[in-house]
């Protein structure tokens, strides 16, 4: 036991100390870290049987009556390459792009406003992006 005091006293023996230290801490946190991800919970998961219900039966109301929905932006959406339209733009924002723009792809389908021209789309108070020009 006096041996191990008097190494431990000196510099190599202090040094020897901290890299175990480091050592044992490291390998302490390494093996909580695969513990925790070793758990086979795969949380809460929240079936809604009556809404998955209403919404095969919106979809396919909709499939079935396309003219109903002429106003929504979503079938405009739909149908506006076989309607020659070109441009588009979001409903929330200033700038408008043509479909062959990278820039735009970024815009949710439901939320893009169609144009058949760029005179449209500035009529209607939209700008051209910039990096479509």
């Amino acid at each position: 036991m006096e041996k191990i005091k008097q190494f431990l006293e000196n510099e190599k023996g202090k040094d020897l100390l901290i890299v175990i230290i480091v050592i044992l801490v490291g390998l302490g946190s390494f093996e909580l870290g695969r513990l925790s991800k070793e758990t086979n919970s795969s949380g809460i998961k929240i079936e809604y049987t009556n809404q998955d219900s209403n919404q095969s039966s919106n979809v396919i109301s909709s499939l079935e009556y396309p003219n109903i929905l002429q106003n929504d932006k979503i079938s405009t959406a739909a149908n506006s390459n076989s309607t020659g339209k070109t441009f588009f733009a979001s409903n929330r924002g200033s700038k408008y792009y043509s479909i062959s723009c990278s820039a735009g792809k970024i815009i949710k389908q439901e939320n893009r406003v169609w144009f058949t021209t760029g005179e449209e789309a500035q009529a209607a108070g939209y700008t051209l992006s910039s990096s479509c020009q």
